[in-house]
């Protein structure tokens, strides 16, 4: 049976009821998303597939399609406030292209359940990345795509470049393909690669993956729509919610001082990797 159909035994009132409910989820996790350069993918179907009962592959088409509102909205504030760059973003985009195509493939051949695990399991691989110790005086021209911004927070203007090309690149093919794979838009891979690898100071970070998400989510949400796994019930208020939170939490990133924007993603991340786990554990 058609995967879209899952949901049509709801009666009129449940279906209306529950939609409110997911928007009202989906605006506090646009926020969040856009915040911290996620794309709210990964809170949202933990949430779903946790609280929710629904199955993974339903909660990931929505959180694909929710993944293109949050890159749209936080995206084009991101750009505007001249702290995304935006030459780096289309040099990866490429390799990331390429890696969400081969995940939205796969993940279409693989149980439910290690679809939950495997979530589980890059969460606490993403928590790991960034309790590392941090290098936030890393960041430093290289002669390599130099760049500069001006720091909301602080006042100052800080001027990077990039470091490790072909590092980020090839972990970039491997955020596309768990964002292919999982429907998270690729944020929590990309921001500590960036960061870590590359030199790029994190609110830069933040800002270019939220700009690279949309292209990245699009091209895994044909495969999903083909398939029948985007359910309008889920999928129309994920989207309008996570639009209106990624407005807001965009504009606020700029205003956040990094301990605490890192520290915020640190202790989300380890809730939310344990519940997907004891999900995945108790079947």
């Amino acid at each position: 049976m058609n995967a879209v159909l899952i949901l049509s035994p709801l009666g009129i009132d449940a279906k209306i009821g529950l939609m409110l409910l997911i928007f009202l989820i989906a605006v506090a996790v646009g926020g969040v998303g856009g915040l911290l350069g996620l794309g709210g993918g990964i809170f949202l179907i933990p949430i779903f597939t946790v609280f929710l009962d629904i199955p993974i592959r339903l909660a990931i088409g929505a959180s694909i399609i929710s993944v293109v509102a949050t890159s749209s909205a936080a995206g084009t504030v991101y750009v505007g406030a001249g702290l995304t760059h935006t030459r780096l973003a289309m040099v990866l985009e490429i390799a990331t292209t390429l890696g969400a195509l081969a995940g939205g493939l796969t993940a279409l051949l693989i149980s439910p359940r290690a679809l939950e695990g495997l979530f589980g399991l890059v969460l606490l691989y993403v928590l790991y990345t960034l309790l590392r110790p941090q290098r936030n005086n890393w960041a430093s021209p290289t002669g390599l795509l130099d760049t500069s911004y001006r720091d909301p927070a602080t006042s100052q203007t800080v001027t990077y470049g990039v470091r490790h090309l072909s590092y980020g690149l090839a972990t970039s093919f491997v955020a596309g393909n768990v964002s292919g794979l999982l429907g998270i838009g690729g944020g929590p891979i990309k921001v500590p690669a960036m960061h870590l690898i590359m030199g790029i100071p994190l609110k830069a970070a933040i800002a270019t993956s939220n700009f690279m998400i949309g292209v990245t989510a699009a091209t895994s949400a044909v495969l999903y729509y083909a398939r029948g796994y985007v359910d309008p019930v889920l999928a129309v208020p994920t989207a309008l919610g996570v639009l209106l939170g990624a407005q807001v939490g965009s504009r606020l990133a700029g205003r956040v001082h990094t301990a605490v924007l890192a520290r915020a993603f640190q202790l989300v991340l380890l809730y939310l990797a344990v519940q997907m786990l004891w999900k995945t554990v108790r079947g």
